[in-house]
């Protein structure tokens, strides 16, 4: 596959042969401060459909969930059949950096120009930077939640801090990438990667029923997915991963055993563990200090029943600095790394063991047919 780069009068044209098939690309790219507007990208639109492209792309320090999710309300909305792609810089800058510490390129001729984009990207004059303050409407919702206010349906507010949260937890995702040299992808329901609309749809009624913001972060070859909440009314930030409880443990005093012995950290003051009860049980929740003083108070007023899954997670406060721009993604971007290096990494997922040859049945004469008759006799006659 041979990637071809031709300039037009306006933009680039990325032009991707493999064969006899071509992709071919225009690309818009912006720096610094610098945003993806509507209308110009409509008018890229009309260049591509007159020149037989098949996309548009759009480059900037602008993030999205997904490339087809573009962070500009008006180009997902349009009814143009040109598809639009977007990538933040902090993606690809993310993406190559992973390339590279991973030995992901064997071509050295490859190698040496990544390098050099990395060089370059990383460069204070290329102007390429992460999310790192919530919009003014921000503090407009926090004073309407935590005066006990509803937000309206079609709150313009309440949208704009939806896509200021998409864009950031994008940015917490490539953070946490690079941090791990893992590729970290937003965990999104099917109906959700498919159809963004729905989305943030789904996600405003949340916003406004529950006043909270929440995104999952999927760590390959972790426990169990990061789920993040931002709670408005609490002023709360919850970093938490939930763990199936192993079944082969027939007490829950036993169960909690297993989960305290992955956790490693001392820096246990905010760390809470939440367990699932079978049936209508309601949910208990526990400091986790005070699990490890004594584990038996997880069966108080569950006699007979076995706790079936545990969430363990960390509540932050921040008080006031929740509603302010710049420190509520200081403080996001603080917390959500170290409770996965404290404790996320540390955890097992419970798996059913492997079923085991039986002592009566070590030998492969033991299941032949005539001893399994003699077995199936015995059983009736008892």
């Amino acid at each position: 596959m041979q990637p071809h780069r031709r300039m037009s009068a306006s933009s680039p044209i990325l032009d991707i042969r493999n064969g006899s098939n071509e992709w071919r690309a225009l690309v818009e790219a912006k720096v610094g401060n610098a945003e993806v507007g509507a209308d110009q990208v409509e008018k890229y639109r009309e260049i591509a459909k007159e020149q037989g492209l098949d996309c548009v792309i759009t480059i900037s320090n602008q993030f999205a969930t997904q490339p087809e999710h573009h962070p500009v309300e008006d180009i997902r909305k349009s009814r143009s059949k040109i598809p639009v792609f977007h990538w933040s810089w902090m993606s690809i800058l993310t993406i190559t950096d992973i390339l590279l510490k991973q030995d992901g390129v064997s071509d050295e001729d490859q190698k040496l120009l990544l390098n050099e984009l990395r060089r370059f990207l990383t460069h204070e004059s290329a102007g390429v930077k992460g999310f790192d303050r919530m919009p003014p409407e921000w503090a407009e919702i926090n004073r309407l939640v935590s005066a006990g206010g509803k937000i309206p349906a079609k709150s313009h507010e309440a949208s704009v801090v939806l896509d200021a949260w998409h864009q950031e937890t994008r940015d917490l995702s490539l953070i946490l990438s690079r941090q791990t040299e893992a590729a970290v992808q937003e965990k999104l329901p099917r109906k959700h990667q498919t159809d963004p609309a729905q989305r943030r749809k789904d996600e405003l009624q949340h916003l406004r029923e529950d006043g909270q913001l929440k995104s999952v972060l999927d760590v390959p070859d972790a426990a169990a997915p990061v789920e993040v909440v931002a709670d408005i009314a609490r002023r709360t930030i919850d970093i938490g991963m939930s763990l199936r409880a192993p079944e082969d443990k027939v007490s829950s005093k036993a169960r909690v055993n297993w989960l305290l012995r992955q956790v490693k950290t001392e820096k246990i003051d905010q760390v809470f563990v939440r367990m699932i009860w079978p049936g209508r049980s309601e949910s208990t929740q526990f400091q986790l200090s005070e699990l490890i003083e004594d584990p038996a108070i997880c069966e108080k007023d569950k006699n007979g029943l076995q706790v079936t899954r545990f969430h363990i997670f960390i509540a932050r406060r921040l008080g006031a600095k929740f509603t302010q721009q710049v420190n509520f993604i200081k403080e996001l971007e603080d917390v959500v790394p170290f409770f996965y290096r404290e404790i996320g990494q540390n955890l097992q997922e419970w798996r059913k063991p492997a079923p085991k040859i039986k002592v009566d049945r070590s030998a492969a004469e033991d299941v032949a047919v005539d001893a399994l008759q003699d077995e199936a006799e015995a059983d009736r006659a008892e």
